[in-house]
């Protein structure tokens, strides 16, 4: 159409409308109303009123007009800022809004209350503006409409409002439009649902969730009754027996139509509905076979539901134009003649005959099924054909009636017209010739019905069938997918609808008219792909007959039965709706509780509702912090609280009988702020909270004692200076406020001592949460420079101490004996023996902590000196040396112990490394296990920044006693990340990657000297089931500290050296995991970790778990686990067999000569290098952590000898046969391909020249089906060496399969491929190897009677 001729279909109205500016306004939800934030968006002509916009805002959005504000947001100035007045007449130009441009607005709370809910239909709502919507389809012509365009928005609050139409929608579970689409129609069809309402649903008789019919009645008692905008559907699909997944298929309306009313007709067996469907929907027609030379006709009656309407004939181009020209097709005639003759029982001889189908009887209500979707054979894929086809709203069938009145006597001898079964004449069965694509119908079949049914004369029908359109079933989309959604005309007042899932609208027959298709004309085969994809699928008539034409029942009409349905589904609406008000007003707040007894977070969720008081929300929040028993109510209060930064806001004095939606702000879905119910004790007082206050948390330092005190709180303001803050402070802790010196910690590790007396504190760098250090001893210190001094000292030792929890092994003094004699001497074994029995101690009793640090450290030195008479012949130097190094361990364990209480037992010790080789050799002597150790009294300089949370070094120190009830811990653990959590952690190597990891730097100096690291272990009792009966230690230590360190701190509680016992870490998951990397810190661990200490010996530098798996290749599962094994760095292959063969035969029952197996590589499953017994460790083979190796078991002595051979595993396949031998390895000297050939030839007796092969694929054992391997691999690739394209075989391992190319492949039949492949199918499964790939199938749409989707009920 060009442009002038467009222009004069336009009224002249509408012409004026369109050259008018429009103004584009975007509105945002920005209120608390509604659980998704909606944005809708208006085009409106810019002479619209102020009080237009926001009557149509109202509407779109749900809310009552006058109960929200809308607010500019243009950036421009403050004034734009300000509300919109809703009440005024100005323009939208004179507003200045402008034209062309997008105008944002923000949907506010009106002072302060959210917006009303529009629950009620508006009648004032003008119906013109949906007039010109029907689903997805373009709106045309509308260019006046004041509300031109606005957004879908699926959200909550749409669900609520019923429509302006009165009806409502349905929503889409996911992909269930189709049905949608079918249920709507039957709602709409009064002589459907009245008759559904007829049926009285028995209890005694079914479960309702699973009756079909009950929950149709309740659907559509829903839908009559209901105020929402759209009701859920799943309690309909669950009666289907569908679950959810079927929700997320697509399937076709026409097969659910079917399907639906077969298992309706079973449900309604031996009731007044049990023919419905059949009085309604069902037809007759005759499908014959005439002879043309004798007269003769077979035929046979057949039912149907709808008619199949062919959009377009096949092989042709050209689409039929109308509905009427398809159904005239449809009844033509085809001759049957040259090869497609047909058998005439009465000529006894092939004859050209007629074929056709004659309509002998039209339903009540006629369905006719456009065939838009069809098959493709050359691209081999479904296509939809969009051609335009058009239908009337009135189709007047009476011309498509068997108007052939022939009584010829042969008829009464009917055949079955060349069909392929032979049965009555006058069968009722339903023929899926004329009502279905496919062969097969997948649905429920309806019952044969017995006897046959009078025809009814067709000059009876003539003058009667007039049919009306009332229903249109239309799909948007493709023949891979698409929507759809339904046209309806109403019986009451004859409007048309458009029902799209959720959405209702008036619709006119214009619109009806776009459903036709695409253009009309001449066209190819292709052109309709072009064409709109929104079209026509299902048409639904209704005979015009006044005498059965039913109206919908009224109310007063209504059975008993549905009237008790009606009373109680709208009480639960109605209960649902008060419920849904009160959610409306119920503030959500996070809710924390510090346990005033266990001095635990404790978090929860607060629901009170907005009209609660503060005092109820209290007694609320005291309830389910289960505080009952422990506190009472009086000594409890809701403050505003900042969990992230740890921070009290405000408290609410006098304020009790305050509404919490006052206090709160609102009703919000979120709130920037939390609620704490803060504790006290009987004798304390609250304290005031004040907004603007910055919240401190003070620690007092006594540098005598060396402890941090835990904190007290105090209050401040932000431009208070250091000295007023001195003052406070002193007020607080009672200390001297001359002396105090204040450090504050900004972040981790970050200590600034507060020296500018004027400085305020916000100058400084306080915030909303703070935590500072106080301290007010008249020292030296003070004089010191600020890291320098004791007091930075202690701090740096604080903040990265952390609190571990330490299971110790139940020791026993005859399992570590085996373990040590194997390893020391006699006489050693039996000294730490009885050191092992007095850790232990009488059953029951747990020794102090003095007690085994004296008798272990006694015990320690009296080894240490055995050790040296044993070793005096090595020489005096050595033996000087290490008398030296024992002198420096015994005098400050001397000095300690006369000096340190008994009750403080802190090992603050100066940990000294020792020599690594010395440190980690099997054979060192125990003097220097205590050249390791050695003691002190302070902490050094921080060696590092890796970060912890923050703990109390001296837990025993007095608590202070504050009225916030937060004596002994913050509110809140620090939320520092941990500077190394990333850092993998390896467990199976004492072996460092680099030479950068090692203890010593090039020097050869020690990198632990002069380290001092703090270490304070606690006995602890644990919760129940955290291992009772077992011993725990409550250990506090620097996190800076090494494996190796901490390991010999623990000597003295396990009772055996560091060298005998394991550490594994503890994970949330219980997970147990084995810590080895001796130079590495604690610094991943955080506080209250888990440590599990087992007995064993624990790994050495070069030393490696390597895991021992069996390699069986013929056996089903070729990889079997047989142990954990220890190779060290500079061990030969044959030195590791050696060792390996005892634990085989210990642990795995293996009796094995060094000669009779050797060790691989292990990749995987896969099967690599074969590992020579002269090869070394680290030199020849690379080892790592987490390494796996293959133990093979050989058949006869070694073939492998040098690095040069190549091991392949080969297997011979026997296509005449179809079966695979068993693997068999050979030894090649090159990787030349001839000499394969040759030693596969050799060991098969296959002639050369006939010798094929091909590379497996995949993981060993490159499984593959018998079915495929004679196509699918690369067979006889041409090549002369095995290391090149497409073999790439460079190393041990390789899998060869080889065949006789003169072998014929087996001939199978069906039945032995069937047969066979279920074999491979399930071989291949339990080996896990991937069977062939097959797509899949669409799922057939069927609905289950008993709500069993495990049986098939198709079949009556």
């Amino acid at each position: 159409m060009v442009p002038g001729e467009e222009n004069q279909l336009v009224p002249k109205e509408i012409e004026n409308a369109a050259e008018e500016p429009r103004v584009l306004c975007i509105i945002q939800d920005t209120t608390n109303s509604k659980t998704v934030s909606e944005r809708i968006t208006l085009n409106l002509p810019a002479s619209t009123p102020v009080r237009k916009l926001f009557e149509d805002v109202a509407n779109k959005v749900g809310y009552i007009n006058g109960t929200f504000d809308l607010t500019r947001e243009n950036g421009v100035t403050t004034a734009d800022m300000a509300p919109l007045d809703h009440t005024s007449d100005k323009s939208l130009l004179d507003a200045n809004f402008e034209p062309g441009k997008k105008n944002f607005l923000h949907l506010t709370d009106k002072d302060g209350e959210p917006p009303q809910m529009l629950l009620e239909d508006s009648n004032n709502v003008d119906d013109s503006v949906h007039d010109r919507f029907i689903g997805p389809l373009p709106r045309e012509g509308s260019v006046a409409s004041t509300n031109d365009y606005v957004s879908q928005n699926y959200s909550y609050s749409s669900i609520l409002n019923k429509s302006e139409t009165g009806y409502v929608g349905l929503v889409n579970q996911a992909m269930t439009c189709y049905l949608n689409s079918l249920l709507q129609t039957l709602f709409m069809t009064p002589e459907f649902r009245n008759a559904l309402y007829k049926w009285e649903f028995e209890d005694s008789e079914e479960d309702p969730v699973t009756s079909i019919p009950y929950q149709l009645q309740r659907l559509f008692v829903l839908l009559q009754t209901s105020k929402k905008r759209a009701i859920e559907t799943t309690d309909v699909t669950r009666s289907f027996g569908w679950d959810s997944s079927e929700a997320w298929q697509q399937h076709d309306v026409q097969e659910l139509c079917r399907v639906m009313f077969d298992a309706l007709e079973q449900k309604w067996k031996q009731t007044e509905q049990a023919d419905l469907i059949n009085e309604l929907y069902q037809g007759k027609l005759k499908d014959y076979v005439r002879c043309l030379e004798c007269g003769y006709e077979g035929w046979r009656i057949d039912t149907y539901l709808d008619i199949p309407l062919v959009i377009r004939p096949y092989g042709s181009s050209q689409a039929f134009a109308s509905v009427e020209e398809a159904l005239h097709a449809f009844i033509q005639p085809e001759i049957l003649d040259g090869p497609n003759q047909y058998f005439c029982e009465r000529c006894k001889k092939k004859c050209d005959a007629r074929k056709g189908l004659r309509f002998l009887h039209f339903p009540y209500l006629l369905t006719l099924q456009l065939k838009r979707f069809d098959f493709d054979y050359t691209t081999m894929h479904r296509i939809k054909l969009n051609d335009r086809m058009s239908f009337p709203e009135e189709l007047d069938m009476s011309t498509f009636i068997d108007i052939e009145d022939e009584k010829s006597p042969q008829t009464e001898s009917c055949t079955d017209s060349g069909a392929e079964n032979e049965g009555s004449c006058h069968s009722d069965q339903m023929s899926n010739d004329f009502s279905t694509d496919d062969a097969v119908d997948e649905g429920i079949c309806l019952e044969s019905s017995s006897g046959s049914e009078k025809i009814s004369k067709p000059g009876l029908e003539k003058n009667s069938l007039m049919y009306e359109l009332f229903s249109v079933m239309v799909h948007s989309g493709s023949a891979a997918g698409g929507h759809y959604y339904a046209c309806i005309k109403s019986f009451s007042d004859d409007q048309w609808y458009s029902f799209n899932d959720q959405h209702v609208s008036r619709i006119t027959q214009e619109d009806i008219k776009k459903t036709h298709g695409g253009s009309s004309g001449s066209r190819g085969y292709y052109s309709s792909a072009f064409a709109s994809s929104t079209n026509a699928y299902m048409l639904i008539y209704r005979l015009k007959d006044p005498t059965r034409n039913a109206k919908f029942l009224e109310v007063d009409e209504y059975p008993e039965h549905i009237k008790n349905l009606v009373q109680k589904e709208r009480e639960l609406e109605e209960q649902e709706k008060r419920q849904r008000e009160i959610e409306r007003n119920t503030c959500k707040i996070k809710l924390f509780c510090l346990h005033p007894v266990k001095q635990v977070m404790m978090e929860n969720k607060l629901e009170v509702h907005k009209d609660k008081t503060l005092k109820e929300a209290v007694e609320m929040a005291y309830k389910m912090m289960d505080l009952e028993d422990v506190i009472p109510l009086d000594c409890c209060r809701l403050v505003k609280y900042d969990e992230f930064h740890d921070y009290l806001e405000r408290s609410y004095e006098g304020e009790e009988d305050t509404p919490m939606g006052l206090l709160l702000g609102g009703v919000k879905s979120t709130y920037m702020f939390d609620l704490l119910l803060e504790t006290r004790k009987p004798d304390q007082i609250f304290q005031s909270y004040k907004p603007g206050e910055v919240m401190v948390k003070v620690h007092v330092v006594d540098l005598k004692a060396e402890t941090v005190a835990a904190p007290v709180t105090v209050r401040a303001y932000l431009n208070q200076t250091v000295t007023e803050f001195k003052q406070l402070i002193s007020k607080a802790t009672h200390l001297p406020a001359d002396s105090m010196r204040i450090v504050l910690e900004r972040c981790y590790n970050d200590l600034r001592l507060l020296s500018m007396p004027s400085k305020t504190l916000k100058a400084e760098g306080f915030f909303r949460s703070n935590k500072v250090f106080v301290e007010s001893s008249e020292t030296v210190d003070h004089q010191a420079a600020f890291t320098d001094s004791h007091l930075w000292k202690l701090l740096d030792r604080h903040a990265n101490t952390i609190r571990l929890f330490v299971l110790l092994p139940e020791q026993s003094p005859g399992s570590y004996s085996k373990r040590t004699a194997y390893q020391k001497a006699g006489g050693d074994s039996g000294n730490v023996d009885d050191d092992c029995e007095r850790v232990k101690g009488p059953a029951g009793n747990l020794k102090s902590v003095d007690a085994i640090l004296e008798e272990s450290t006694e015990k320690l030195k009296s080894l240490s000196l055995q050790q040296q008479q044993q070793d005096g012949d090595n020489g005096d130097s050595s033996k000087s040396t290490e008398t030296s190094d024992f002198e420096n361990i015994e005098s400050p364990l001397n000095e300690r112990g006369s000096s340190t209480s008994v009750d403080n037992r802190e090992l603050e010790q100066h940990i000294q490394t020792s020599d690594p080789e010395n440190f980690q050799s099997e054979e060192r002597s125990d003097s220097d296990v205590n050249n390791d150790r050695s003691t002190s009294s302070v902490d050094s300089d921080i060696l590092s920044s890796s970060h912890s949370s923050d703990t109390l070094c001296n837990a025993d120190s007095a608590q202070i006693p504050l009225a916030n009830g937060l004596d002994s811990h913050s509110i809140t653990s620090s939320r520092r990340t941990k500077a190394n959590e990333g850092k993998k952690e390896t467990w199976d190597t004492a072996e460092e990657d680099s030479g950068t990891d090692s203890e010593y730097d090039e020097s050869g100096k020690s990198r632990g000297d002069m380290q001092y690291m703090y270490f304070k272990a606690d006995p602890y009792t644990a919760d129940e089931g955290s291992g009772e009966g077992h011993k725990w230690l409550m250990v506090h230590v620097d996190k800076r500290i090494t494996l190796a360190a901490f390991k010999q701190h623990l000597e003295p509680f396990v009772g055996v050296l560091s060298s005998h016992f394991k550490v594994f870490r503890v994970y949330t998951s219980n997970q147990e995991f084995e810590t080895v990397r001796l130079n590495e810190t604690l610094s991943s661990f955080s506080d209250d970790n888990k440590i599990t200490i087992r007995l064993g010996r624990a790994l050495k530098k070069g030393e490696y778990r390597v895991k021992v798996c069996q390699l069986l290749v013929n056996e089903q599962e070729p990889c079997k686990f047989l142990l954990d094994a220890v190779f060290a760095k500079g061990m030969t292959v044959r030195q590791s067999k050696e060792e390996l063969i005892p634990q085989l035969r210990e642990q795995c029952g293996l009796d094995l000569s060094i000669d009779r197996f050797r060790l691989r590589k292990k990749t995987w499953k896969n099967p690599g290098t074969v590992f020579l017994d002269y090869h070394i460790y680290e030199e020849d083979i690379n080892i790592s952590s987490n390494w796996e190796v293959f133990l093979e078991v050989l058949d006869g002595v070694e073939k492998m000898k040098s690095m040069s051979q190549l091991a392949i595993l080969t297997r011979r396949w026997r296509p005449a046969e179809m079966k695979l031998d068993p693997f068999q390895e050979l030894v090649l000297e090159s990787n030349s391909v001839d000499e394969l050939r040759e030693k596969l030839s050799e060991i098969s007796g296959i002639p050369l020249e006939d010798i094929e092969f091909a590379k497996g694929r995949g993981t060993f054992p490159c499984d593959i089906s018998v079915l495929d391997i004679h196509q699918d691999l690369d067979w006889n690739p041409k090549v002369s060496t095995l290391n090149v394209w497409p073999l790439y075989i460079c190393d041990d391992g390789a899998v060869i399969f080889y065949r006789d190319r003169t072998e014929e492949v087996m001939e199978l039949t069906d039945e032995q491929r069937n047969e066979l492949m279920k074999k491979e199918s399930s071989r291949l499964q339990k080996t896990g190897h991937r069977v062939t790939y097959s797509p899949r199938k669409e799922k057939a749409l069927k609905i289950y009677l008993d709500g069993a989707p495990n049986k098939d009920v198709a079949q009556d």
